[in-house]
């Protein structure tokens, strides 16, 4: 189901499956079933059926389902240019939980590429600063195939894949465009933007968040560098996150679930289970 104004998709299980019990419910109450809410954060340009397939992973598993992919001309254009409008966004989107009414419930996040973790980027400081999504229940963040620090070249990459399905004249335009916009921001306007718009990289290495981490990503990545996520990883693990990362070696960017769907999948499951136990 979606609404007009955040087009996303939600998901509940028929038959909650899940089995974890809240340790919170005592004085000889029945305990009650806890249903994560798992909320997915699409890569740029994804279609809500791709998402689908890693949806289907938690649905079926007993848990509530939140699909959700930024525009992709917000995450290529305004971000570049220090313009926060993924804001708004996020505050949208962890709202949702609060009119479901499941904000009680355990929650994880599963981020797709730079675009997922743009995105992530302000939920998380939503969730330390904004009065009412302090008391979530955040209980860990899933990362497949990034972040990414600064890479025009995986970036155009990755445009250009967006763009595909346009005319070749207006897929050069706006690859083009995009690496002009690129180019004089971190030139002529990055020491002025810095000032108030931290890049989502830095801000992610040095976020507040304590809860469990897990880094998919590949050596094989032709759109984020498999050193970035690397370099990410230590970073938490300065921070003392408890991370662990997996290098699929060969896979393509957001495709590890493709080339390996067994081991994908039972990655996602085991880091759910330990993080909600």
């Amino acid at each position: 189901m979606a609404r007009a104004e955040l087009d996303y998709t939600i998901e509940f299980p028929d038959q909650p499956s899940w089995s974890q019990k809240d340790s919170s419910i005592q004085d000889g109450k029945e305990a009650r079933t806890r249903q994560p809410v798992v909320i997915l954060l699409g890569w740029g340009g994804c279609r809500d059926k791709n998402l689908a397939k890693y949806s289907a992973i938690y649905h079926k598993r007993g848990c509530i389902v939140i699909r959700y992919t930024a525009p992709w001309h917000m995450v290529f254009f305004s971000e570049s240019l220090g313009i926060p409008s993924l804001r708004v966004l996020a505050q949208k989107l962890l709202e949702l939980v609060f009119d479901y009414e499941i904000e009680k419930e355990p929650l994880l996040f599963h981020v797709f590429s730079n675009a997922g973790a743009m995105l992530y980027r302000y939920m998380v400081e939503l969730l330390q600063t904004h009065v009412r999504f302090c008391h979530l229940h955040v209980v860990g963040a899933i990362f497949d195939s990034g972040p990414g620090d600064s890479n025009l070249v995986g970036a155009l990459r990755a445009l250009s894949v967006i763009l595909r399905h346009r005319s070749a004249m207006l897929r050069l335009l706006f690859l083009v465009a995009f690496a002009l916009v690129a180019v004089l921001f971190h030139i002529l306007f990055a020491p002025l933007t810095g000032l108030f718009h931290t890049h989502f990289y830095d801000r992610l290495q040095d976020a507040g968040s304590h809860w469990p981490e897990l880094y998919l990503y590949s050596r094989g990545d032709a759109v984020v560098r498999a050193r970035d996520v690397e370099r990410m990883v230590e970073a938490r693990l300065g921070h003392q996150v408890l991370v662990r990362s997996v290098d699929f070696v060969s896979s393509a960017h957001v495709s590890h679930l493709l080339d390996y769907p067994t081991y994908y999948a039972s990655l996602c499951v085991d880091f759910m289970h330990n993080c909600v136990q």
